[in-house]
This record gives structure tokens, C-alpha cells and sequence, in this order.
């Protein structure tokens, strides 16, 4: 009798074991169904709690976006059209070169960030490279804006899509048409992972501002420092996900591997009260870079804030790059 009393005993620790196993599965796979649902796909991404994650104060700069909005689009421009590798229609904002000092066609391409789009992240620094001569063209990412898509790429698509509007650039200006790319968070990213490719000549020099390294180290980071939740099992198994349904998986292209088999110079800027994306993931890929490298750490700047908290710095650095790579300021 006592024998069979231990062996339903058991049986009900080992079947209260299983249903505890079975409960934590089943909230893993809601928790990691949540998260995907919210960061990956287009239709319920928010920029609004982008923002608030992000902690960037703007409201202090909104009557200078204002003015350099204004500026901005009184500029001749146009829209334009590319299709990505994989058949998605891609939306571009084109900006004509003007006259440069050595008579030289330069174009900056711009990237920006995670829930933004293309005429929105580059309007403080529009100025900059329109009044030097600059032709400037800004691209929606897949997924966001006027273009195509449902899953987003994270940089680790997006740097594909750059080698097409790099192409479109060059078949447009011409063959002697000078290139840089410049990046804001995710476009950081974009333009980090682009230059571990194999880009054409016409590419000069590459901006990256507060990129991260990749999807899964930087939602690892997000997932620990503003939810204090573990990276698994969501991050693995958004990861699954992904590589099914998106066609990459979230550490296949680390922008800290990439930039390790850079050939062109690269100026790595970053902010550093960046809570969003740690300043030490600059400061890893600045290491890890293999090409000539330059970098700018805006002290107390938020993220994607570098060029509002100190224009001066932020200036002087690209006029500094631009001498490297062209001899003169555009």
C-alpha cells in the first residue's frame, strides 16, 4: 500500500512538473508572439513609442526642425523609385547635386531610423550638405514609408537595399559621381553592414550615428534595461521566427564583424547618454574597424541626438572627414 501511495505521489509532482513546464512554454511563446508582433512587423510598429523608448527629448528643438524643414523642402526635389533584390518597390527623396568647389558631383545618401522615413531624420542636417553643394538622397527602408514591405529589415536587409539606390545614384550623376553614406540608428546600422560589402568606387566614405551592432544585441539590451527581462526565450525564438518568415536571422549580419572587412573610411559618431543603443557598441565596432576611422562622442547627447546637443562638434567632425577623403571641404 505505501509503495503505490509514493507512486501516485509521484505521478503528481512529475504531472504538476509538466503542466509548470507546459504553462511557462505556452507564456514563452505568447511573450515572444507579443514582442514579434510589435517590433518586426510593419503594421504595429509605433513611432510614437519608438520615441518614448528612445528618451530624446525634441520638443526643445522643434521651432530649429522648423526652420530647417522649411529650408529643406524649398529645395528642388523628387521622388524616386528602385526595386530591392527581392522584388519590393522602394521609395526614394531625390535632391539634385548643386555646384561643388572642385566641380565635383557629390551625393550623401541618407538612412534613417527604426519607425521613421526618409524626408524625417536628415531635416537638422539637411543644411549642412545642401549649402555645400551636396546632392542628397533619402530612402524609406523596406517596411517604412512609401515603400514596400511587411518585415523590417533592421540593417541586416536594408544594406542590400542601399547597394541599389548606390547603384541608382551612379546610373543617374554619372560614373565620376563622389558618394558618402550617412546612417541614423538603424541606418547606422544599414550603412556599418553595407561596408563589409563589396561597394563600387563611387563610395567614399561612410557616417554612422548611434548604430547599434545588431537586431538581437540591441533588443537583448532594450529587453534588459527598460522591461529587466531575460533575452530567452524570446530572442531565440523571435529569431526562428524571423529566419522563416523575413529571410534573415537577427545576428547573421553583426555590424561589428562587417566593419572589420571595411576598406573605406568611416566616421563613428554616437551620444554618450545613448540609453536606447549603448555608446559601447560604438566604441566595440570602432575597434573592430579595419579601414581608416575617425570618432566623435557627443558628451550628455540622447539618442539620435549628437548633432542637436553640439552642432559645432558634429560639423567639425564631418568637415574633418571631408578633408580626409576629398582633400577640401564640400
Amino acid at each position: 500500500m505505501e509503495y503505490r501511495r509514493g507512486k501516485r505521489r509521484g505521478g503528481s509532482i512529475l504531472h504538476k512538473a509538466a503542466l509548470c513546464a507546459g504553462g511557462l512554454a505556452v507564456a514563452g511563446a505568447v511573450e515572444t508572439a507579443y514582442f514579434y508582433r510589435r517590433v518586426m512587423k510593419r503594421a504595429h510598429t509605433d513611432v510614437e513609442r519608438t520615441t518614448k523608448m528612445a528618451g530624446t527629448d525634441w520638443s526643445q528643438y522643434k521651432d530649429f526642425l522648423a526652420q530647417r524643414k522649411e529650408y529643406m523642402l524649398a529645395q528642388e526635389h523628387m521622388d524616386v523609385y528602385r526595386t530591392s533584390y527581392d522584388g519590393l518597390k522602394l521609395h526614394s527623396t531625390f535632391f539634385p547635386p548643386g555646384e561643388m568647389q572642385d566641380a565635383k558631383k557629390r551625393v550623401v545618401l541618407c538612412f534613417h531610423g527604426y519607425t521613421s522615413k526618409g524626408m524625417q531624420d536628415f531635416i537638422g542636417l539637411s543644411y549642412y550638405y545642401l549649402q555645400r553643394g551636396y546632392g542628397m538622397l533619402h530612402p524609406d527602408a523596406r517596411a517604412h514609408g512609401s515603400s514596400e514591405g511587411e518585415y523590417i529589415g533592421f540593417g541586416c536587409l536594408d544594406r542590400r537595399d542601399a547597394l541599389e539606390w548606390i547603384n541608382w545614384v551612379i546610373e543617374n550623376c554619372g560614373e565620376e559621381v563622389e558618394i558618402l553614406l550617412h546612417g541614423i540608428s538603424m541606418g547606422g546600422a544599414t550603412v556599418l553592414m553595407a561596408s563589409g560589402l563589396e561597394l563600387p568606387p563611387q563610395v567614399k566614405g561612410i557616417i554612422s550615428d548611434c548604430a547599434f551592432t545588431s537586431p538581437k544585441e540591441v533588443f537583448t539590451h532594450v529587453l534588459h534595461s527598460m522591461y529587466h527581462l531575460p533575452a530567452f526565450p524570446v530572442i531565440p525564438a523571435a529569431d526562428l521566427i524571423n529566419r522563416r518568415v523575413a529571410g534573415y536571422g537577427m545576428d547573421e549580419c553583426n555590424a561589428r564583424r562587417e566593419v572589420a572587412k571595411a576598406k573605406v573610411p568611416i566616421l563613428f559618431i554616437h551620444g554618450s547618454a545613448d540609453t536606447f543603443v549603448p555608446c559601447s557598441m560604438c566604441r566595440e565596432m570602432y575597434e573592430c574597424c579595419s579601414s581608416p576611422k575617425k570618432l566623435l562622442i557627443v558628451e550628455d547627447a540622447a539618442h539620435a541626438e549628437s548633432y542637436y546637443k553640439n552642432r559645432e562638434a558634429y560639423e567639425k567632425a564631418l568637415n574633418e572627414f571631408q578633408v580626409q577623403i576629398f582633400g577640401q571641404i564640400g
